[in-house]
């Protein structure tokens, strides 16, 4: 299968790798050209501004959660009817789990898809240094291959060539383009980091902006060419996440997406449409009750300690997610979908929203980041997405805390990092699982189907 792609990586965390690839994206896609973007790793905010600047959805791409065969097979569905691929990295080129060798870094990845990488320096303080850090990212892993460079926080013309032509002559490596410091291009951040994209509206005229500085700046024809250098990405021989057939509909599953709740992975939209799921979407914030019909509910993540009073505020849908429970509807929530299924959520100012009481306790907003990383867990009990004693492989990422479950309801034992209780199953039937834990559906083929199977036998 042939897939013009390429990885635009950093040396680090905030070197202006999401300002770069959306802006190369946008570009590109207003010269009319088809992008599918990726992001590397457990991130929800930045698919959403590639997902703004391509036009079609972004999807994640992470070598830790998920097995090579199923990356591979997602990275191939995906780009089908594209005219290439272009994949954001994480942290630093080489950053990944928290143990050495672990895997999930940007770097796996490239190795993975076999696809060249850009390498963003940031060189607000250097000159010639520049060329230093930008060896030893170029030399590191012989296995990856740095086809170019994007200088980030250029001073001056002058500040450019210097640490261009240093650059070029010690790495044997096209430097190709450059943004300089300009204030207008900074992306607002908050607790979890940037301002999601579902909360900013319309940003075409900064994707303008942006667009028209990638392209009087950065070679886009030369990127372009680089692209064209990856070899053949060869498919698994045997596909086992999405169905060889378009499957019948089999249920209608009702997803939260309005401001507060939009940190999904889209693959698992993707998976539980493939296999048979009829999505309806709708608004914890603005909706009176769930859709009509409906034999399932998924409330992702999100930031609902930012809209507090508007979900206290719309009793009537917190009613009818309560008759749902009751009435044995499979009910799936994570993270921030936990947060509005308990008792109430305290604010960073300690005042108290009640939210859906589904759940024992209360969600307390801290000062710190509570928890954050890859986790594996073991389910404790049958849930609607998996069996007793399956392992799944997720991700941590919040700054509330609740109180742990007691041993009765809990749906996980956490195995790593640190062994504890995690989140709750309950309803009539257990059909209520919430967790911290966010879950990609491409990690265990299982996932999607029990699920589907689940909200189906709920008809």
């Amino acid at each position: 299968m042939k897939i013009p792609r390429i990885v635009i990586a950093g040396t680090s965390s905030g070197v202006g790798k999401t300002t770069i690839a959306t802006g190369i994206t946008y570009a590109l896609r207003r010269r009319g050209l088809k992008v599918q973007p990726f992001k590397c790793g457990p991130d929800y905010i930045d698919p959403g501004y590639l997902s703004m600047a391509a036009g079609v959805p972004c999807h994640n791409l992470d070598a830790w959660m998920l097995p090579e065969t199923h990356l591979k097979e997602l990275f191939g569905h995906f780009n089908k009817g594209k005219d290439f691929a272009l994949v954001e990295g994480v942290m630093g080129l080489f950053d990944g789990h928290r143990k050495p060798g672990h895997g999930g870094s940007t770097a796996q990845i490239a190795r993975l898809i076999d696809a060249p990488v850009i390498l963003i320096l940031n060189i607000a303080k250097m000159g010639e240094s520049a060329a230093a850090m930008a060896l030893g990212y170029c030399t590191y892993d012989p296995g990856v291959k740095v086809a170019g460079i994007i200088l980030n926080q250029v001073g001056s013309p002058s500040h450019y060539n210097s640490a261009k032509s240093a650059i070029e002559d010690r790495c044997k490596v096209p430097v190709i383009g450059y943004l300089s410091k300009n204030a207008d291009l900074t992306m607002p951040e908050r607790h979890l980091g940037l301002v999601p994209v579902a909360e900013k509206g319309d940003e075409t005229s900064f994707l303008d902006r942006l667009g028209e500085l990638i392209e009087s700046s950065i070679d886009l024809d030369l990127l372009i060419s680089l692209t064209q250098e990856a070899p053949e990405f060869i498919l698994p021989e045997r596909p086992s996440l999405f169905p060889e057939t378009p499957q019948p509909r089999r249920c209608r599953i009702a997803v939260a997406r309005d401001e507060a709740f939009n940190f999904y992975y889209e693959a698992n939209i993707e998976l539980l449409t493939a296999w048979g799921a009829d999505i309806a979407y709708f608004s914890p914030i603005a909706d009176k009750s769930l859709p009509e019909e409906v034999t399932g509910v998924y409330i992702g993540g999100g930031f609902p300690e930012v809209f507090l009073r508007e979900l206290q505020s719309n009793v009537s849908m917190k009613h009818s997610l309560r008759t749902a429970v009751a009435a044995g509807l499979p009910v799936y929530a994570e993270c921030g979908g936990l947060m509005y299924l308990s008792e109430g959520i305290v604010d960073f100012k300690d005042q108290q929203f009640d939210m859906v009481g589904l759940l024992p306790g209360c969600c307390r907003m801290q000062g710190k980041l509570q928890r954050l990383g890859y986790t594996i867990v073991e389910s404790i009990k049958a849930t609607p997405l998996a069996e007793k004693g399956q392992t799944l492989r997720g991700h941590l990422f919040h700054w509330s805390r609740l109180d742990a479950p007691e041993e009765s309801v809990a749906a996980y034992h956490v195995i790593e990092p640190k062994e504890q209780l995690e989140g709750f199953v309950l309803g009539p039937d257990n059909n209520l699982l919430a967790s911290y834990l966010h879950l990609h559906f491409g990690s265990d083929a299982r996932l999607s189907r029990r699920f589907i199977d689940f909200c189906a036998g709920a008809r």
